[in-house]
């Protein structure tokens, strides 16, 4: 029995330029867009003593209600206002002093402490500065820090995106010319994040006080930065 086997001359690819694929190049990029903050976050509360947890609690109760009141009415929604943070504790007195036996005897309660904090959203910075001063006015008596924040960051980090493939490509073409090649196709794409994904960072955004009012705040800018990493095949192209 005879078998047939189909023969392809060599001269059919005369002439034709086959790509050599000599690998693939995965190049990094980063975008960042600065943009100033449209709004603020403010942790901020009252801190009470007294002789029982009881009389602590309801001196606490008091200030705070008069604070809230006073957020309320320097045009805070109630939904902007959120309580954050709340304890009692025993105020300890520790002695040098020892018990029959030599022991340092334990510490004993001194009154009780209560502190209650809230964490209040400013949507309209021009408002910052005289809430921060109308809240210490009225008995807030800690402040926690101010942190500033774009409502809607989605533009702001698209437009980062845009700039880290940028960065990436740009990158990857000095690469390739280096290595002899060109860029082909993509072969992946993906965006590198941090733990709970994107965020903006401040640079140069405080919040100074003083004692006058209204308080003093320079807002800064927020910077929105995107990493991405990008692959692509590498074309030698070998002729």
């Amino acid at each position: 029995m005879r078998r047939l086997f189909a023969l392809v001359p060599l001269a059919v690819f005369a002439g034709l330029a086959v790509p050599a694929y000599a690998g693939t190049i995965s190049i990094e990029g980063r975008g960042e867009v600065m943009a100033a903050p449209d709004m603020a976050q403010i942790n901020s509360g009252v801190t009470t003593q007294g002789a029982t947890a009881r009389e602590a609690l309801d001196a606490n109760t008091a200030a705070m209600a008069e604070l809230i009141a006073e957020l309320k009415a320097a045009g805070i929604e109630p939904r902007d206002i959120q309580t954050s943070g709340f304890s009692v504790n025993p105020n300890y007195v520790y002695s040098d002093e020892r018990d029959a036996n030599g022991y340092t005897l334990p510490p004993r309660i001194n009154g009780y402490q209560v502190s209650n904090t809230v964490t209040v959203t400013v949507r309209q910075l021009d408002a910052l500065g005289s809430i921060l001063d109308k809240s210490v006015t009225v008995g807030a008596n800690t402040v926690n820090g101010v942190s500033f924040a774009v409502a809607d960051p989605s533009e702001l980090y698209d437009e980062a995106r845009k700039a880290a493939f940028a960065d990436a490509r740009a990158k990857a073409e000095l690469y390739a010319t280096a290595a002899g090649g060109t860029l082909d196709d993509i072969v992946s794409i993906s965006e590198a994040q941090g733990f709970n994904g994107p965020q903006p960072y401040p640079m140069y955004a405080r919040a100074d006080m003083a004692a006058s009012a209204p308080v003093p705040v320079e807002a800064g800018e927020l910077a929105f930065a995107i990493n991405v990493n990008v692959q692509w095949e590498l074309d030698t192209d070998s002729e």
